[in-house]
């Protein structure tokens, strides 16, 4: 395995290219609606038989790039895993990006970064620029320093056709005192979220398309987006869905959670595809597996 070395930053790709909605709409219909999480923790790189340092990173995620590269609709690196190892280990992440970038799939880069302006704008330019060494085609951000704190990465994702999974509402227990609680108008934060993503994808839904601005919806949230009021299908983008597979989101769950939004709906699975390695043939296997069980899934 040769060492790692960083990527140059024109390498992630440059130029015009389509929305990401539309994109995403065309792969997961040819693909599926699956985004396969590439989330190297310890745990895993040990049950792959490798070392938890830069070289094992390194040979997991050159393993996923051979395996889920043209096989999966997208692939969602969780930049935590990559990040703990530091610089060796931020430049493998550059380098499956850029693999992804090459193989044709598309990038969720998993970063949750949310800040005010001049710091928000400096993650924006880190993962959504043209010629940057991490850019993906779409990035997750956190909204609760309040959306209107986004805006640098709004604007610099629809000016380079690329994407954001906003958070909305997250499965983890203590998301709910935040994201449930209401306003004097007794609007909830996650469906002021959603109404503030419509606002954004208003010209793809006027063209007919799958809009570029998605929501983050835990798999797992039962009647949530009812209860309160989330218009998962008025917010006209992909609804990005944790939970699905190994955390036990089956067919009725998922009806449950997005009901008639199923169609925009864009499954997450780690765990579930990445136990089926080290074997490229194996992964790739499971990946096609998942997928198909995530169209029948979401199917209406």
């Amino acid at each position: 395995m040769s060492p790692v070395t960083p990527v140059s930053p024109g390498s992630a790709g440059t130029g015009a290219r389509r929305p990401f909605g539309a994109r995403l709409s065309e792969a997961s219909a040819a693909l599926g609606p699956l985004a396969v999480g590439v989330d190297p923790h310890p745990g895993l790189l040990d049950a792959w038989g490798l070392p938890d340092d830069p070289s094992g990173l390194e040979r997991f995620a050159l393993t996923c790039l051979e395996a889920l590269g043209g096989t999966v609709a997208a692939v969602k690196p969780q930049a935590a895993f990559f990040e703990r190892h530091g610089s060796r280990g931020v430049a493998v992440l550059e380098r499956l990006l850029a693999g992804l970038a090459d193989a044709g799939t598309l990038s969720v880069l998993d970063v949750k970064r949310g800040d005010v302006g001049s710091t928000m704008t400096a993650y924006a330019q880190a993962s959504l620029a043209d010629g940057a060494p991490l850019a993906a085609d779409a990035v997750t951000l956190s909204p609760f320093l309040g959306v209107g704190s986004l805006r640098p990465a709004l604007d610099l994702a629809a000016a380079t056709g690329r994407g954001v999974f906003v958070l909305a509402l997250t499965s983890n227990p203590e998301g709910a005192a935040v994201q449930h609680a209401r306003d004097a108008g007794g609007v909830a934060v996650a469906a002021a979220v959603a109404r503030a993503a419509a606002a954004e994808n208003a010209g793809a839904l006027a063209r007919g398309e799958l809009g570029s601005v998605g929501l983050v919806v835990g798999a797992t949230t039962g009647t949530a987006a009812a209860d309160l009021g989330v218009d998962l299908v008025g917010c006209g983008g992909p609804l990005l869905a944790p939970g699905v597979g190994a955390q036990g989101a089956g067919p009725a769950e998922l009806a449950q959670v997005f009901g008639p939004a199923r169609g925009q709906v864009l499954a997450t699975s780690s765990r579930a595809v990445l136990a089926a390695g080290p074997s490229v043939g194996a992964l790739r296997a499971a990946a096609r597996d998942a997928a198909e069980r995530c169209a029948l899934a979401l199917a209406p």
